[in-house]
């Protein structure tokens, strides 16, 4: 454990945040306060679950304006664009009040309020021409970026080796990898992908050709915006410019920062001076994506001496018997910041440990359960059920629907992930940038008549014409594509021209459905459904100030389904969440249960050789454990049903309670074994104490 002091721990009120009386931070804890109130060096706030963390930094953000700092002048970072929204929105209530403001006015704006990669999409294109950038450049969402590569890679002959190569997902997230750790390949490849690393040199050249074909086609990437940023930050004069424009740079969720991200943080504030990292250590579970813990438990040692360390251990969230039980899960992590929560809230229920014989049983057993609390007062979507991966929630969601038991599922496809929704997008991509060849092949495949040789070849063209319009005026499609094709040839032209009518910001794209709607009701059965993901997407278009915002932000941190940003598309009364842990951070719910609180699934079996990947295992646990409010089970299978091939046939594995639960978990819970009443799929499960 580090022994850095922490300078306020302080006993906290027992009212909860966000309370207050004519003053607006009078509900603040005094921990709390000295955070909000820091000024000059660096800051440090180990903010654990449920700690007010968002209301503390709101407060902090508040306080420098009150203070005389511009809020132009205050660049707050974060994870995901909602955080960036309820963040403003609260410093701005917070200043309202503190102002003596009428409530109906507008909220103060913090204009430079957003994610790592959106921020990063702003200032290079106000930067392009000074860092050789096209300034009309676009970006590249996941998908998109592995096709490419995909493209390089078959035109490199990769595809057709006689040894396996990678697909192109996995030549992606190495690329990723090898970025956002500031890594050499080789060593991604040994320590993250041992399994690629016979093709050290075909990579390279694969990842040279990928650069080369985003320079061409005038796209960013991902993982460019952060690259492209730092490297600009190396040059003394531009990161003076950049660190020289925000008083203030705060940070939410630190320890989700990469190695890039938190090189970006230290060139814009050399000394530390005006930075403010808030975050929790214990709830750093995305190495996968190139996170590192140890970025944010070495940042005291870095400013030696000069950083205050502000722990928020008061929990508003979870129950003393809930906060003790995940206060030992986290006990045994080897290295941590010093922080100890304790809840405000009155007794509960002590968490379950409840021993099943098989997955079978487990489906059983919580969709019984989830049905008890029901009719104990706790709506269906008040509970959730949390998972490792998203396939080992299969089996249960064959059982809810058998029983009938709406639930949504968090963790898979993203909304803009869908065919319709990529459609309309690559038209407006298209539009703005000609020389983006993904978003055009994809437009002109839509087109009745027009196949994959006529889409390459206007692609060829497009990208070798020195301007698109004489190229739009001299393509001659296929005969039976011609009226079609001049119906995308006008809405192109339209989107594409700056004087037109069509291409004024948000109307652009209401010109583009105009064209879009046909080929939707004649490519999709469930026109009807999509037309209304197409519609909300259009509102959500209306809140940004330009196309170049909305493409890039909504690439960067797209909602995960239209109810994202509007209501609930449900149609049923009530339903369940399931979620994988990852995709469950940052939530909440009355009642938590966890599958498969076993070794091989927690940690899973890939993670078990390394002890980093054990340490992040146990992060994970951790925050499934505190997204609960009152009710916790940890479900421990004691076999798994598995298919094999034909010569070994199926067979059962048997598995053991995860390492995690050690004496002292153990004694924070109540253990139980539930037996099944009944083989017949309608029979319910019992629960016997132990």
């Amino acid at each position: 454990m580090l022994a850095t002091p922490l300078v306020h721990r302080g006993a906290a009120r027992a009212d909860p945040p966000g309370r207050a009386d004519s003053d607006p931070f009078s509900a603040l804890t005094p921990a709390q306060s000295a955070a909000a109130d820091h000024r000059g060096g660096p800051l440090l706030v180990v903010a654990g679950p449920g700690s007010g963390k968002t209301a503390t930094l709101a407060a902090r953000v508040a306080r420098l304006v009150l203070a005389g700092v511009a809020p132009q002048r205050i660049l707050l970072l974060t994870f995901s664009r909602r955080a960036a929204r309820e963040m403003t929105q609260r410093a701005g209530t917070l200043l309202q009040r503190a102002l003596g403001q009428p409530a109906n006015q507008p909220l103060p704006e913090l204009p430079w309020a957003g994610t790592f990669h959106a921020v990063g999409a702003r200032l290079l294109r106000e930067r392009a021409a000074t860092l050789g950038i096209a300034p009309g450049f676009t970006v590249l969402d996941r998908a998109d970026a592995e096709d490419l590569l995909a493209i390089e890679r078959q035109a490199l002959g990769f595809a057709a080796q006689e040894k396996r190569f990678p697909l192109k997902g996995t030549c992606l997230a190495i690329y990723s990898r090898v970025l956002n750790t500031v890594a050499p390949l080789d060593t991604v490849l040994d320590r993250d992908f041992p399994w690629c690393a016979a093709f050290r040199a075909e990579l390279r050249a694969l990842f040279a050709a990928y650069e080369r074909a985003k320079q061409q086609q005038q796209v960013l990437d991902y993982d460019d915006l952060l690259q492209c940023w730092a490297e600009a930050m190396l040059d003394p004069a531009t990161a003076t410019a950049i660190g020289g424009r925000f008083d203030e740079v705060l940070v939410d969720e630190a320890q989700d920062c990469n190695a890039l991200q938190m090189a970006i943080l230290h060139a814009l504030k050399p000394d530390g001076c005006g930075l403010t990292l808030v975050g929790d250590d214990a709830q750093s579970i995305y190495a996968f994506r190139g996170a590192d813990v140890r970025l944010l438990l070495d940042f005291p040692s870095r400013h030696a001496g000069a950083v205050q360390v502000v722990a928020l251990e008061r929990n508003y969230r979870s129950t003393p018997a809930l906060v003790a039980a995940s206060n030992a899960v986290i006990a045994q992590a080897a290295r941590r910041l010093p922080k100890t929560m304790v809840s405000a809230l009155a007794e509960g229920p002590r968490p379950q440990l409840v021993t099943v014989a098989d997955d079978a049983a487990q489906t059983r057993w919580v969709a019984d359960e989830v049905l008890r609390l029901r009719e104990g007062g706790i709506a269906l979507r008040r509970q959730a059920v949390l998972f490792r991966t998203a396939t080992h929630s299969a089996g249960l969601e064959l059982e809810l629907a058998r029983r009938g038991i709406p639930f949504v599922k968090y963790g898979g496809l993203k909304f803009i992930e869908s065919a319709h929704v990529k459609d309309l997008l690559s038209l407006l991509r298209w539009a703005q940038n000609p020389a983006h060849t993904l978003a055009g092949y994809r437009c002109a495949m839509l087109v009745a008549g027009i196949g994959p040789a006529t889409a390459r070849r206007l692609q060829q063209m497009l990208a070798t014409a020195s301007a698109p319009q004489t190229v739009w005026q001299s393509f001659e499609p296929p005969p039976a594509a011609a009226e079609a094709w001049r119906a995308l040839r006008s809405t192109w032209q339209d989107l594409h021209d700056p004087q037109a009518a069509g291409s004024r910001w948000p109307d652009a794209v209401e010109r583009a459905l105009q064209w879009y709607r046909p080929q939707l009701e004649r490519l999709h059965d469930d026109a009807a459904a999509r037309w209304a993901d197409l519609r909300q997407l259009q509102q959500i278009a209306a809140g940004y100030p330009s196309r170049e915002r909305f493409l890039a932000e909504l690439t960067l941190d797209p909602p995960s389904a239209s109810s994202d940003n509007a209501g609930d598309p449900h149609r049923d009364e009530d339903w369940l969440v399931l979620s994988t842990i990852h995709s469950a951070k940052g939530q909440e719910w009355s009642a938590v249960q966890v599958l498969n609180v076993v070794d091989g699934c927690m940690p899973a079996d890939l993670a078990a050789g390394d002890a980093d990947q054990v340490d992040e295992e146990r992060r994970l646990l951790y925050v499934a454990m505190t997204r609960a409010r009152r009710h916790l089970s940890l479900l421990l299978p004691q076999r798994f049903h598995v298919t094999q091939q034909a010569r070994f046939g199926d067979r059962h594995v048997y598995a053991i309670p995860s390492r995690f639960l050690s004496p002292g978990v153990i004694a924070c819970c109540d253990a139980s074994v539930a037996t099944v009443e009944s083989a017949d799929p309608c029979g319910s499960s019992a629960v016997a104490s132990v």
